[in-house]
């Protein structure tokens, strides 16, 4: 199974752009991108930490 990974830096517009398929159901990766628990640990796997300050689900958030 071959799945999408794109990766775009703008840096005129200092953005970066990512889009990516995941091969696990909806909730499952709507989960580990809102739920800072989750997301620390896919940012930073053991040995590193990651400590996830603000999560800000709107628009321009």
């Amino acid at each position: 199974m071959n799945l999408l990974f794109d990766f775009t830096v703008d840096k005129a517009a200092k953005t970066v752009f990512i889009t990516r398929e995941f091969d696990a159901d909806q909730s499952l990766v709507w989960d580990a991108f809102t739920k800072a628990e989750i997301l620390d640990q896919w940012v930073a796997p053991k040995p590193w930490r990651s400590k996830t300050k603000v999560m800000d689900f709107k628009v321009g958030g």
